[in-house]
């Protein structure tokens, strides 16, 4: 296991308060989508194109939160900061940034 300067225990509780984030964005978006819909054609046609930003908002979000669990996944499993293609140590600057990757710079690129 590579050794990282900033604790584990801070890079999880990171990883969780986006994680919760993006869990509370998320059902505000399936509560917005729920809404019902105007009868005026032009603000329903208004309202569609919203709920196509919307629903594209909560596909990223959702594919954010399987990066977020896999990577507490690897933090449970000591397998966290270690690139998962070549083994080597991923750079604490890209963990910075991208707390859930999997991957270090040179195999990401």
């Amino acid at each position: 296991m590579h050794r990282l300067k900033t604790p584990i225990s801070v890079r999880k509780a990171v990883l969780l308060a986006r994680q919760a984030d993006l869990l509370a964005r998320l059902a505000a978006v399936e509560s917005e989508l729920d809404a019902p819909l105007n009868a005026d054609w032009d603000d329903l046609a208004i309202e569609r194109e919203d709920d196509a930003v919307l629903e594209a908002t909560g596909i990223s979000a959702q594919h954010e939160l399987r990066q977020i669990a896999a990577a507490l996944q690897r933090i449970d499993q000591g397998t966290y900061g270690a690139c998962a293609r070549c083994g080597a140590a991923i750079g604490e600057d890209r963990l910075d940034v991208l707390p859930y990757t999997p991957v270090c710079r040179s195999c990401a690129t």
